[in-house]
């Protein structure tokens, strides 16, 4: 008879039921097809490359591209040190094609498995679906190139004939489509010199992780150049393995020197032009765009992110001319999509006004949207509207808790119309090709995400205004659904979103299922926050409170609380924390906890708090600060010493360390060592290469010379992700066993 499979060997063995989920859509502008990653099924973790061909309209199909399994022979992936980091920057845990890279038109993808370099035509012919025999219905239509070394982020020439590529040693190469004139276009001798990669900074904290970008014409490249020299080294052991050699990285530590970064205009015959700009004032290379409207735009900021500018580039000299700057006092914000031109010349960008503490899209020099929205990120740019995100904003006329929503808005004169594609409740996300939308829609009701393909009707950007809690979506029709192959759990989520204390405080709290109050009265509270920077935790989705349901499910009132300092409602909110994360961070915790105590059934005299790597600091901080609130704690791989951590966070919230020493301090959980009274479980992965388990072992060696107990579980050869299904799985048990010991009943 089958066992019953549980939900924590569930959560783990789906990757978090992201195995089997559509994701990474590329559309035609010709709005012919539709192009995808997918797994065959929710324990799978090999992503395929898929083609959804809408040629004949009335009946859509699906088609496979690129299968890794074929391409491999069967064999298992083989990755370089390189891609390993790269993937762990991504938090990337599934395999096969993680990652592909299309020419303007969508007619071809390329891609890099165990570093070789394919690539697959994304054209179907005629359009007539494959019989069940052919390659394109079960098999692979990919090729693979004859490239030089191990490839890293292969992206073809928006014309489609060449394929440029990054390589392991550091070179930057070019090879046309048909495999032939493969040859270096940029390459330096040194090993710690890399050309057409992102340097670590950039991939972690900038959201940036390509290092090269095509010309819109495909005849040249704008290429970084990253000299990693003056980043001082760090080792990562393995001690379970004493016979290996650690693993060195070049590692930003706030207050150290980071990657000298620079940018060439690259010509296909190898010919460089260096991009000048003041470098000293502006060391951070945080964008670039470069299309058919205007010339390449860089987005860079000071040390302190207190300034940034975009700069144009001119091509063929490399010089560099202001076009917009900003500035904040305590940090300007990065955003993604931004900048770019519009086709006819005009700037994009999100800009926050700190005195109306709004956040809009601006177009040219007019804010195309107002108080009632809090922008997110561009998604995609025309000649006649912007598609963007965003949440409700300040003035909205009904609160969103946890929403997320997909609007456009128009941007031929006026004042910009705005109207909202998503409809439901939910979180939204889409991508835009020509005619064709694919929106993707988390919602309350239901694990998952619902993936549509919507065509928009020609010459149809009028219409009123559709502010937070109306929808204007009468433009767009449905013509296809892209299927879910993900696990369904075993468990259904009952969050109830609400705001709490004076601050209105997005929270969400989780009952037992089946709970009944006169029955089983008050329950331990275990808060689960993330709680800190770009970290939204309190989302109108299910899958996110999956966990969350699981641990309510063994007895626990579970709360979830996005305080000052998390993403989603206003500039003032998010920057409240400039100098005093712990403080903000924590009295908003313990504000929403002691407000819900009124409307929900919290034993105050039992409340545990848990979370992961910032939610780890928070909840370390928690039981070591605030004993009176907080009785026991699991800490994950928590930063415990804020001068442990990389350059551009750590900097951005605190400032500079040898400039604010008192700052850090404040910040340390070191010294409060003595003061732990609480049981206090650390739990951290040895590997992990972003917050090193220095952090855990330092704290850990405070609270032996205090003489406080502590429980530490060192995880051997786990990253900061831990994505080995034993690990996630055993994890997931053992901190409920520590929560039952440590909450026991009065």
């Amino acid at each position: 008879m089958a066992q019953e499979i549980t939900f924590p060997r569930q959560f783990s063995r789906t990757q978090r039921f992201t195995l089997g989920a559509p994701r990474s859509f590329s559309v035609s502008p010709d709005g012919r097809r539709v192009t995808f990653l997918r797994s065959r099924g929710g324990t799978e973790r090999a992503n395929l490359l898929f083609v959804l061909d809408l040629s004949n309209e009335a009946a859509p199909f699906e088609r496979v591209a690129a299968d890794p399994v074929a391409l491999l022979g069967g064999g298992e992936e083989n990755l370089s040190a390189e891609e390993r980091a790269r993937r762990e920057r991504a938090r990337e845990g599934s395999a096969g094609v993680i990652g592909y890279a299309t020419d303007a038109a969508v007619t071809m993808a390329a891609f890099s498995l165990s570093g070789r370099l394919f690539t697959a035509p994304l054209t179907g012919g005629d359009g007539s679906q494959p019989s069940a025999g052919s390659p394109g219905a079960h098999g692979s239509q990919a090729v693979e190139l004859p490239a030089h070394g191990v490839v890293l982020d292969p992206r073809p020439a928006p014309d489609g004939r060449h394929i440029a590529y990054a390589t392991t040693d550091g070179a930057l190469r070019v090879i046309a489509a048909d495999g032939s004139g493969d040859r270096v276009l940029a390459d330096e001798s040194d090993p710690e010199v890399t050309w057409g990669q992102a340097e670590f900074i950039a991939q972690e904290e900038m959201d940036r992780s390509r290092g090269f970008w095509w010309a819109p014409q495909g005849d040249r490249l704008l290429a970084a150049r990253v000299d990693n020299r003056p980043v001082q080294r760090w080792w990562i052991a393995d001690p379970a393995n004493p016979d290996q050699e650690p693993l060195e990285i070049a590692y930003p530590q706030a207050g150290t020197p980071n990657a000298e970064v620079g940018l060439a205009v690259v010509e296909l015959d190898g010919r460089r032009v260096d991009v000048g700009w003041d470098r000293e004032a502006y060391p951070y290379l945080a964008r670039v765009h470069w299309s058919a409207g205007g010339p390449p735009l860089l987005l860079v900021q000071s040390r302190d992110q207190r300034r940034q500018i975009i700069l144009t580039v001119d091509p063929a000299s490399g010089e560099t001319v202001p076009l917009h700057e900003e500035g904040d006092p305590d940090w300007v914000e990065l955003f993604s999509g931004v900048p770019v031109w519009t086709p006819d010349g005009r700037l994009v960008r999100v800009a926050d006004d700190r005195a109306a503490d709004v956040r809009t899209l601006v177009v040219g020099d007019r804010a195309l949207t107002d108080r009632s929205l809090h922008v997110r990120g561009v998604l995609d740019v025309t000649g006649e509207d912007v598609l963007f995100t965003a949440s409700a904003g300040e003035d909205a006329t009904a609160p969103e808790i946890g929403e997320v929503h997909v609007y456009r808005v128009d941007t031929r004169g006026g004042a910009g119309t705005v109207h909202r594609i998503s409809d439901a409740p939910g979180y939204h996300s889409a991508v835009r090709g020509g005619p064709l939308t694919v929106l993707s829609s988390a919602v309350l009701g239901r694990p998952g995400a619902l993936v549509r393909v919507l065509r928009t009707t020609a010459g149809s950007a009028t219409g009123s205004t559709a502010a937070p809690g109306a929808t204007d979506t009468a433009d767009a029709t449905e013509v296809a659904r892209i299927a879910s192959h993900a696990a369904t759990p075993v468990l259904t989520a009952r969050p109830v979103l609400t705001l709490a204390g004076k601050r209105r405080i997005p929270t969400a709290v989780l009952l037992p299922t089946g709970y009944d109050r006169e029955r089983d009265g008050l329950l331990p509270v275990l808060m689960a926050p993330y709680g800190g920077p770009h970290g939204q935790q309190v989302v109108a989705a299910q899958s996110i409170f999956l966990s969350a349901q699981w641990f309510a499910d063994q007895g626990f009132a579970v709360v979830v609380a996005d305080g000052r300092g998390t993403p989603g409602r206003s500039p003032a909110w998010e920057k409240a924390i400039m100098r005093d994360m712990a403080g903000v961070t924590l009295d908003d915790q313990v504000e929403a906890l002691e407000a819900l105590a009124a409307d929900f059934p919290l034993d105050l005299r039992r409340v545990g708090i848990r979370g992961w790597s910032y939610g780890g600091y928070l909840a370390a901080l928690a039981v070591l600060r605030r004993p009176d609130v907080f009785h026991a704690a699991v800490a994950g791989a928590p930063v415990t010493d804020m001068e442990l951590y990389d350059t551009h966070y750590t900097e951005r919230y605190l400032g500079h360390p040898t400039e604010e020493p008192q700052v850090y301090a404040a910040h340390s959980l070191l010294a409060d060592a003595p003061k732990l009274s609480r049981p206090l479980q650390i739990i951290h992965g040895l590997a992990d290469d972003n917050v090193v388990v220095a952090h855990s072992l330092r704290l850990s060696s405070a609270l032996l010379a205090a003489g406080r107990p502590h429980e530490v579980l060192p995880l051997s050869g786990v990253t900061h992700m831990t994505p080995q299904e034993e690990v996630a799985e055993n994890l997931l048990l053992l901190q409920v066993d520590f929560l039952r010991r440590s909450l026991p009943r009065a």
